[in-house]
């Protein structure tokens, strides 16, 4: 069991949950957590937002039963984590990209502490906090998009490598800008998909690809764009 640090709502249905303890885990990766016994029956998965020595924390949005429960934690109460699972996002080369649309921005933060040159657009406009974070995150730019499509403001032949996540329609129109613009980018795509082990035994969070059905939870949650079926 691991005990709470903090849980700050820092938009309206977004909390910001700080969990004491030494964790490990790359940009992208993901843990199970659960801060009850019994019911709901399984964990919910959260993307890690940062981690240092002595604390991980996670930026959640709060759309169930879960994650209602999760907003109702207070410092000292205890929680259980297991992780961390999937494989995240790989070595970034050259000039690098991070684009997210929603809650998708999470793991986005984390990141950063790895490239921390890269520039980000944002498609959230929740509340002017998480711009502030993420402005003081990195050395590179800030874009963020109000009342329109973030892909618009992204070049993509002007990067080398671009990561994405965000809701199925966005990573749908990542998929067919990196065709129409021809790009020679790496651009890589991180699902939201549902999970329900986090370990790959349940089939729940399964993936269409172009070869074959893979899992979400092992085999991603970050794949290349053109890998996924996302139509």
């Amino acid at each position: 069991m691991s005990e709470v640090i903090s849980n700050v709502q820092v938009a309206p249905n977004v909390y910001r949950l700080q969990v004491a303890g030494q964790f490990s885990g790359v940009m992208g990766q993901f843990y199970m957590l659960r801060s009850w016994e019994k019911y709901p029956l399984l964990s919910r998965p959260l993307s890690i937002f940062d981690l240092t020595e002595d604390k991980i924390e996670f930026l959640y949005l709060v759309t169930g039963e879960g994650t209602e429960m999760f907003s109702r934690l207070l410092p000292g109460d205890k929680l259980t984590l297991e992780g961390p699972f999937g494989n995240g996002f790989p070595e970034a080369k050259g000039k690098t990209a991070f684009i997210g649309g929603g809650i998708g921005i999470a793991p986005f933060y984390y990141a950063l502490r790895t490239i921390p040159n890269a520039d980000v657009f944002l498609g959230y406009s929740r509340d002017p906090y998480m711009i502030e974070a993420f402005q003081e995150a990195t050395k590179g730019t800030v874009e963020v998009n109000i009342g329109g499509t973030v892909l618009d403001q992204v070049d993509f032949n002007a990067y080398d490598t671009i990561f994405t996540c965000g809701p199925h329609p966005m990573l749908q129109a990542v998929q067919r800008k990196q065709i129409s613009s021809g790009t020679k980018a790496n651009v890589y795509v991180s699902l939201e998909n549902r999970m329900a082990c986090g370990i790959g035994a349940c089939l729940v969070c399964s993936v269409k690809c172009v070869d074959k059905r893979r899992k979400a939870c092992t085999d991603g949650p970050v794949f290349r764009a053109e890998e996924v079926v996302l139509s």
